[in-house]
């Protein structure tokens, strides 16, 4: 069976000057349009383009530091230059199919003011 299944994607635009923050306004989107909060997502894996920069958007979201970047994000495990993005659905879908989760969260911020965000699930998944 697949690892995972994309179910949803968001893309916003932030102030330039405040690129870091912009998971978190996509994150908010991603959960608007796919009907699902907080509390449905059992991993949440954000990348660190700086080292304070995933806290703001904990803090943004109150997120919950024990579904965050619980293998270590990407300034423990890397940041490739054009392959970061799969590093984070790949560690998230592990994750997801290793501890029995069904949804997950892929983020990330873009320098010049963007933010994005993925919503995959689990297809083996058992409630």
């Amino acid at each position: 069976p697949a690892l995972a299944r994309l179910l949803a994607s968001a893309v916003v635009g932030v102030a330039p000057e405040f690129m870091g923050i912009g998971p978190a306004p996509a994150i908010r989107l991603l959960l608007q349009r796919s009907g699902l909060n907080l509390d449905d997502i059992g991993r949440f894996e954000i990348n660190e383009a700086q080292a304070a920069q995933v806290l703001a958007v904990a803090h943004e979201l109150e997120l919950d530091s024990a579904r965050l970047n619980v293998q270590g994000g990407s300034l423990a495990l890397g940041h490739p230059l054009a392959a970061t993005g799969l590093r984070l659905v790949m560690s998230l879908a592990r994750q997801l199919r290793q501890h029995n989760l069904r949804y997950g969260i892929a983020a990330a911020c873009v320098g010049g003011g963007q933010g994005m965000a993925l919503l995959i699930e689990n297809p083996a998944f058992r409630a």
